[in-house]
């Protein structure tokens, strides 16, 4: 379940009317909207805060949406971008999902689609974020456990040595012939192995 409270969803969009109802519909909703007008600002957002989910209008002056996609995923490619548009175009929104978008919703779009969007898309991004966190997990034990299986090994290593050595001082104290002939094997199978 996702909880609104603490997400930061950035909407960006030339449409200003659009801009304020679709904020006070997910502002209603408890989620933490930022607002903007043009993709160079989105892009200051973006870069400065921790944006959580990122709505872009397709059609703006300048950077198109699709454009703004492309720049979002070359800063953060696991930040959810969802599409919106006022225009039906089926080739748009199959180009935008294949860049890397979310979700695409037509404007204007029902409130309850617009927060079950965002939601989907926070979903999407805490999944992805267990996922980076669970693999970052597992590399720290990975990492832990060849370090422990080192020491285990030198410890093992010099228990040999050390075992060797004993008992080929054992050897000498019974027979001093025997005991040369036993260090001198002993010598060899270190330098063999």
């Amino acid at each position: 379940m996702i909880t609104p409270v603490g997400n930061r969803i950035l909407l960006v969009d030339d449409d200003r009317d659009f801009v304020d109802a679709a904020g006070l519909v997910l502002a209603e909703q408890h989620f933490e909207v930022i607002t903007c007008c043009s993709a160079d600002e989105a892009l200051d957002h973006i870069k400065g805060s921790n944006i959580h989910v990122v709505l872009t209008d397709i059609k703006m002056p300048g950077v198109s949406g699709i454009e703004l996609l492309e720049k979002i995923h070359a800063l953060n490619s696991h930040l959810p971008v969802i599409l919106m548009t006022g225009y039906a175009e089926l080739g748009l929104a199959v180009d935008a999902i294949r860049k890397g978008a979310i979700d695409f919703i037509m404007k204007p779009s029902h409130p309850d689609y617009l927060v079950h969007a965002v939601k989907k898309a926070l979903q999407h991004r805490n999944l992805i974020k267990f996922r980076e966190d669970y693999k970052q997990y597992l590399e720290d034990i990975v990492r832990q456990r060849t370090h422990d299986l080192e020491l285990a090994k030198q410890k093992a290593e010099s228990f040999s040595r050390e075992l060797v050595e004993r008992l080929t001082t054992i050897a000498e104290f019974r027979d001093y012939e025997e005991g040369l002939h036993v260090k001198r094997t002993g010598i060899l199978s270190e330098l063999i192995f």
